[in-house]
């Protein structure tokens, strides 16, 4: 995977999807978040943005609420023609 356009999840549009590149933060904190599905390489959508902002993650929304302590990496997919 490419990390060298990996952007913060937060700052994705609202139906911009996009693959989770990396989590960095406390061991638990990434393991917590890993529990729910959000992991490298799961593909996500941004559903809302906003903090808190919601995310579709294989079929579910999931509530993420932007921290200083966690922040969800994500490589964009290029947008439709």
């Amino acid at each position: 995977m490419d990390d060298s356009v990996c952007i913060p999840v937060t700052r994705l549009a609202a139906g911009q999807s996009a693959r989770v590149s990396r989590l960095v933060g406390r061991p638990e904190d990434v393991h917590r978040l890993e529990e729910f599905g959000l992991r490298r390489g799961a593909r996500i959508q941004m559903f809302r943005p906003g903090n808190p902002c919601i995310l579709r993650l294989s079929g579910s929304k999931v509530c993420l609420r932007s921290d200083q302590l966690l922040d969800v990496l994500v490589t964009p997919f290029p947008p439709p023609p």
